[in-house]
């Protein structure tokens, strides 16, 4: 008999979530575009201000491990992993990892939007890329 209990409560607690219904609309109705101009309906996270582009010389001066989204130019590679970045402001070194770049191939005369957190050091600033993406100029 506790078998059967036992067996019946596993399926049970296995098979939970297929009956569990999705009321996020914009997931039941397969995201993405649904026409021109159509803007899909936010469904999480930050909307207040703060949250735009900053330059290479606020990025400098910015607490440990705070987040900046710069654009600019990669202009050269040092190592392995480490760029130096350019915007209007200055340059700074970014470390990208090679699994952040997602495909993308960038040179010099591109401009790019990089996301990653301020690396501080004693001596030393650069930033930890997390994301990369080509800008359409």
């Amino acid at each position: 008999m506790k078998k059967i209990a036992a067996m019946t409560a596993i399926v049970m607690m296995c098979s939970a979530p297929v009956f569990a219904a999705n009321t996020n609309p914009a997931v039941a109705q397969g995201g993405g575009f649904n026409g021109p101009g159509s803007t899909p309906a936010q469904t999480g996270g930050f909307t207040g201000p703060g949250g735009g582009n900053t330059t290479v010389e606020n990025a400098k001066s910015m607490r440990d491990d705070a987040w900046v989204t710069l654009r600019g130019n990669i202009v050269e590679r040092l190592s392995d992993d480490v760029y130096t970045f350019k915007d209007a402001s200055g340059t700074i070194n970014v470390d990208i990892d090679h699994k952040r770049w997602n495909g993308v191939s960038v040179g010099p005369q591109d401009l790019v939007e990089i996301q990653g957190e301020v690396d501080k050091d004693w001596n030393s600033v650069e930033i930890d890329v997390k994301q990369v993406s080509k800008v359409s100029k």
